[in-house]
């Protein structure tokens, strides 16, 4: 079943950069913006980590946590952090089972090769844990900017 706004954001408990334990539900109360990528230190990634981390002030003053989530593992996710001095948190989600718990494991398409996947996607979840907005199939350049508005008006 596919996730929809208005409805509650998975729990999950993966382990994060910095040796951090990253769950949803340690953050009720704040509002969450937990967005998925494909991989570390790629072109389009790195930007929207550094797009994420340029306004990271702007969401924690809208009481919001940028969390971002891919396979990569902790150790690889603080080499990432340390490179392009990120302010997100990020989770490794090396299983991929909250990866497919929100619908993003897909088959993707390059050069006539079919692979299964991460979507880049985001879902902005309220302070209760519920599902307020989805973005599917981003494309990084303005994306932040819209995330933001959006998490500025809960």
């Amino acid at each position: 079943m596919a996730l929809e706004k208005g409805m509650p954001a998975p729990d999950f408990t993966l382990p994060g950069n910095g040796g951090e334990t990253i769950s949803l539900s340690a953050y009720r109360g704040r509002n969450v913006v937990l967005y998925f990528y494909p991989k570390d230190d790629t072109p389009g990634c790195t930007t929207e980590a550094k797009d994420f981390t340029a306004v990271i002030d702007q969401f924690d003053a809208a009481n919001t946590t940028v969390i971002g989530v891919s396979k990569d593992t902790a150790a690889k996710h603080d080499k990432f952090v340390a490179k392009h001095e990120l302010k997100v948190k990020l989770a490794s989600d090396e299983t991929g089972d909250t990866i497919e718990t929100y619908g993003v494991w897909i088959e993707k398409n390059m050069y006539g090769r079919t692979y299964m996947g991460i979507e880049r996607a985001t879902f902005l979840i309220d302070s209760d844990g519920v599902i307020q907005d989805i973005w599917h199939k981003v494309r990084v350049k303005g994306h932040v900017d819209a995330v933001l508005t959006a998490a500025k008006s809960l």
